[in-house]
C-alpha cells in the first residue's frame, strides 16, 4: 500500500499465539512467541502422512542448517488423520523423520486456523519483532526463503531486533536397536530377509528368525554415495524387488531399490554388496511438471519418459516389484501420485497409471488419479495390487492383452472412497473402510492382505466374496506385509516400524484354501438331525480385556459346509457368535466348516467403561471341520468353544 508521501508500505499483521496440546523437541519447555522474539521464525504447518510435508521438511534442512543462530523452524503438527492426532504417534513421527526443531502439537488444529492454514503443507514466515511477512502453500519455497531470510537478517541488524545465538530444539533420546522405523521386507533365495532399515538409511539382511543381522547395506549415514556395502549410502530407503535371474543377470545386480529421499532407484548386487545408481538423477520431479502426454482431444496419456534413466526427475519412489505380465519392474512413485514402469535391461522408463492428480479416479490407465501410492504385489493372474495410503484404498491394476502389444492397464479401486474418507470396518468392500495403508500381499488364495498402518491392523480383502475381514491389531504402524512360504506353514511377515521389528502372524486357513473336511475325515462323526441346528460358539474375554465393540459387534461366524447342499440356510459370513442353520434332509453325511473369530482389547477400561484408545487389541480366531452323520435322534444344538490365538 502507499502511504500520503506516496512511498511504500507494509500492511503489519502481528503473529497469533502459538496454541496446542504440547511440545516435542524441547525438552519438555514450553514456547511462546515472547520467547522467540529477536528469532526469524518459520512455522510449518504439517502432518505426517503428506508426502509434500516430508518434501517441505527436507528443502528446510540446508536453511536451518546455514541460518541456525538467526532462523527458529516451528513444526505445528495439524493431522489429518485420526491415527496422526496421537501423541505417540506423532512423537515417533519426529524421530523417524529427523526433525531438529521444536514441533507444537495441534491436534484440534487451533494454531491452524489462527494462521488461516488451508493446506498440508502451509509455511508463515514471522520477522523478529513477531509480525507475519509470508504465507506459503505447498512445496518448492526454498529459493525463495533464501531471498527473504537475509534481507529480514539486513533490516533486523540495523534495527538492533535481531538476536544470534542457539535455538530452544532439544534433541529427544533415540529408541530404535539394530532397525529404525524399517520401511518393507523382501524374501531372498537364501531364506534370509532383505529390510530397508529406513531410519538407518541402509538395507540389512536379518537371519529367518528376523532378528539376527546377516550383513549390512550402506554406511548408515544418511547421504547419496554408489560403492561397495560399506561405502554406499542410502536416504531414507524403502521398497525392494528381486529381480528374475534373467532379468537380473543382463542388468548386473538382482536386488531394485527405492532410495526414496534421493528420488533414485539403486541396484544392489547380493554376491558383493555393490550399490550403483540405475535411474533418477536426484532432482526432485514436480507435479506441475506433467510427466505424462496430453493428446489433442485432452486426456492424458501415459508412456515412454524418453529421457535417460540417469538424468529423469523422480519423486519420492516409495515401492517396487516385478511385474510378470509387462516384464518390467513397477514403481509407486508416491511424490508424483503415479506408477510407473522400469526395464533395468535397458532403463527405459514409463508411465504406467496416473496422470498426476491427486486423487481416487479409476479407469483407463492414463486417465486414472492416485494419492501417493506407497504398497505393491502381484497376484497369480499378473494384476498390481495398490495401497494407496492417502485415499485410504486398496486399487488394483488390471492388466490385459494378447502380448502382441502394450498391454492395456486399467485401474479398479476395491476399498476406499476419497482423500477424506477412512475408518475402520469390515464387511462388504464397498462399506470397509483403511487408514493410511502402506503395504500389501497377495495370500495363497488370491485374497490380499493390506499393512493397515494407521489402525495398525492387517486386513484381508477376499475378492471372491467382496468382503473384508481383521486379521490382527495392536500392532504398531505396520508398513509392509509378506506372505513367507519359507517354511512348513505360510505366514505372514509384518514389518513393525514403529517397533522397529518384524513379527509373524498366523494365515487364515480359509485363505489357504485348506479342505477341512479332508483333514478330519478320521474324527468321530457328529450325529446331528435334519432341520433347524442352533450353533453356539462360546467366547470369554481373557482377565483384563474386554470386547472390543467400539466398531460395533467385534464377532463373527463364518459357515459352510461340504457338500455345499448339506446347508440349505444359515452360510455365509456374518456378526455374532450364535447361528440357527438348516441342514437338508436327505443326505447322509457331510461336513460343516466354522469360522469364529472375537476381537477384544486390554484393559482396565477408562472410567466410562469404554476401552482406552491406546489399548493392545487381540483377534481371536478358530476354525473347525465339523464331520456330521445326519439322523433321526441326532442332536438339534451345537456348542463350541473358541480358543484364543496371540
Amino acid at each position: 500500500m502507499m502511504n500520503s508521501t506516496g512511498t511504500s508500505t507494509r500492511l503489519r499483521v502481528r503473529a497469533s499465539e502459538l496454541e496446542g496440546r504440547g511440545w516435542l523437541n524441547t525438552g519438555g519447555k514450553v514456547l511462546d512467541l515472547e520467547q522467540l522474539r529477536g528469532k526469524i521464525v518459520l512455522l510449518d504447518f504439517w502432518t505426517f502422512c503428506c508426502i509434500n510435508c516430508l518434501h517441505v521438511l527436507d528443502e528446510l534442512r540446508p536453511l536451518e542448517e546455514k541460518y541456525s543462530d538467526v532462523l527458529v523452524t516451528v513444526g505445528v503438527h495439524s493431522p489429518k488423520f485420526e491415527h496422526e492426532a496421537d501423541p505417540v504417534a506423532l512423537a515417533a513421527a519426529v524421530e523417524r523423520y529427523d526433525i531438529h526443531h521444536p514441533v507444537l502439537d495441534d491436534p484440534e488444529l487451533l494454531t491452524w486456523q489462527a494462521y488461516a492454514a488451508r493446506a498440508w503443507p502451509t509455511l508463515v514466515v514471522l520477522d523478529p519483532e513477531g509480525y507475519i511477512v509470508a504465507h506459503l502453500s505447498g512445496e518448492g519455497h526454498a529459493a525463495g526463503l533464501e531471498s527473504l531470510i537475509p534481507e529480514l537478517i539486513a533490516e533486523h541488524e540495523d534495527k538492533g531486533t535481531l538476536h544470534r545465538g542457539n535455538g530452544p530444539y532439544v534433541a529427544p533420546e533415540p529408541t530404535a536397536g539394530d532397525l529404525r522405523f524399517p520401511g518393507k521386507v523382501l524374501p531372498l533365495p537364501s531364506g534370509n530377509f532383505l529390510v530397508s532399515d529406513t531410519g538407518h538409511h541402509r538395507l540389512v539382511e536379518l537371519a529367518p528368525d528376523l532378528t539376527t543381522v546377516v550383513r549390512t547395506f550402506g554406511s548408515g549415514a544418511k547421504g547419496f554415495a554408489d560403492g561397495t556395502d560399506e561405502a554406499s549410502q542410502f536416504n531414507e530407503p524403502q521398497g525392494l524387488t528381486l529381480l528374475p535371474e534373467e532379468v537380473a543377470a543382463q542388468a548386473g545386480y538382482d536386488v531394485l531399490v527405492a532410495d526414496s529421499v534421493n528420488h533414485r532407484l539403486r541396484g544392489l548386487r547380493l554376491s558383493d554388496g555393490t550399490v550403483h545408481t540405475v535411474a533418477g538423477s536426484g532432482v526432485q520431479r514436480l507435479l506441475e511438471a506433467g510427466p505424462a502426454r496430453v493428446d489433442d482431444d485432452g486426456a492424458a496419456t501415459a508412456g515412454d519418459l524418453g529421457t535417460s534413466p540417469l538424468e529423469l526427475a523422480l519423486s519420492s519412489p516409495w515401492d517396487v516389484v516385478w511385474s510378470s505380465r509387462l516384464d518390467r519392474a513397477v514403481v509407486a512413485m508416491a511424490g508424483v501420485h503415479q506408477i510407473f514402469g522400469f526395464d533395468p535391461r535397458t532403463g527405459r522408463t514409463t508411465i504406467v497409471a496416473g496422470n498426476g492428480l491427486e486423487g481416487l479416479l479409476d479407469g483407463p490407465s492414463a486417465q486414472a488419479w492416485f494419492a501417493q501410492s506407497s504398497g505393491l504385489a502381484e497376484d497369480g493372474a499378473g494384476n498390481i495390487w495398490v495401497a494407496d495410503s492417502e485415499t485410504s484404498a486398496l486399487r488394483v491394476l488390471r492388466i490385459s492383452g494378447d502380448g502382441s502389444g502394450e498391454p492395456v492397464v486399467t485401474v479398479e479401486t476395491t476399498i476406499g472412497e476419497g482423500l477424506f474418507d477412512f475408518g475402520f470396518r469390515d464387511g462388504e468392500a464397498a462399506q470397509a473402510r483403511l487408514q493410511h495403508p502402506l503395504g500389501v500381499t497377495v495370500l495363497p488364495d488370491n485374497s490380499v492382505a493390506v499393512a493397515d498402518t494407521y489402525n495398525g491392523a492387517v486386513r484381508r480383502y477376499d475378492p471372491a466374496t467382496g468382503t473384508v475381514s481383521t486379521l490382527a491389531r495392536g500392532l504398531a504402524e505396520p508398513s509392509d506385509v509378506l506372505l513367507d512360504t519359507t517354511g512348513d506353514v505360510p505366514l505372514l511377515v509384518v514389518v513393525e516400524a514403529n517397533r522397529h521389528q518384524l513379527v509373524r502372524l498366523p494365515v487364515p486357513k480359509e485363505a489357504l484354501q485348506v479342505d477341512e473336511g479332508a483333514a478330519t475325515t478320521q474324527r468321530p462323526k457328529t450325529p446331528v438331525a435334519a432341520g433347524e441346528l442352533a450353533l453356539t460358539v462360546r467366547f470369554s474375554a481373557p482377565t483384563g480385556q474386554k470386547l472390543d465393540d467400539r466398531w460395533g459387534d467385534p464377532t463373527q461366524l463364518k459357515i459352510s459346509s461340504t457338500p455345499p447342499e448339506l446347508l440349505v440356510a444359515g452360510g455365509g459370513t456374518s456378526v455374532g457368535l450364535t447361528r440357527t442353520l438348516t441342514l437338508a434332509d436327505g443326505i447322509a453325511e457331510g461336513v460343516l466348516h466354522i469360522t469364529a473369530r472375537a476381537a477384544a482389547c486390554d484393559g482396565p477400561e477408562d472410567a466410562s467403561g469404554e476401552i482406552p484408545d491406546h489399548a493392545a487389541c487381540h483377534l481371536y480366531q478358530q476354525d473347525w471341520g465339523i464331520p456330521v452323520l445326519l439322523q433321526a435322534d441326532g442332536d438339534t444344538e451345537l456348542t463350541l468353544d473358541l480358543r484364543g490365538m496371540d
